[in-house]
């Protein structure tokens, strides 16, 4: 019953594509899921589930720059803009907003499917309407 949610924002803070993946699934698959669904942008702000050479590469292909932190595990550090990084907040307010709604927190629905459809309501609502 554990699931990730995985979003992909505007400047503005606002969603504009989520998935969803099982709880115990690594980032490295929603990144994979969304990454053909990116708008045409400079940069790409990450946290650092997202820190894969070919994701790194995938982006750089696109044109698209990543301020993402390397992984602690990682051998060679990556640089990544740290003021730009901060920036990252807008993503987590999201969450939170999304949070606001019961039934989003809760989780009240089993099926994958329906409780996406629950979480694009909840944005619509409170970003786009």
């Amino acid at each position: 019953m554990n699931t990730k949610l995985h979003a992909i924002c505007d400047s503005l803070g606002r969603p504009i594509n989520l998935f969803i993946t099982a709880g115990q699934v690594s980032d490295y698959t929603g990144a994979r899921a969304l990454l053909s669904s990116l708008p045409n942008v400079n940069w790409l702000l990450g946290d650092r589930g997202y820190d894969a050479d070919w994701f790194r590469e995938a982006l750089q292909d696109k044109g698209i720059r990543a301020c993402i932190p390397g992984r602690k595990q990682r051998k060679t550090p990556v640089k990544y803009d740290k003021r730009r990084y901060k920036r990252r907040n807008r993503i987590e307010i999201i969450f939170g907003r999304l949070k606001d709604w019961r039934r989003v927190a809760t989780r009240y629905d089993r099926c994958p499917k329906v409780f996406l459809s629950a979480i694009a309501l909840a944005a619509t609502v409170i970003y786009w309407l």
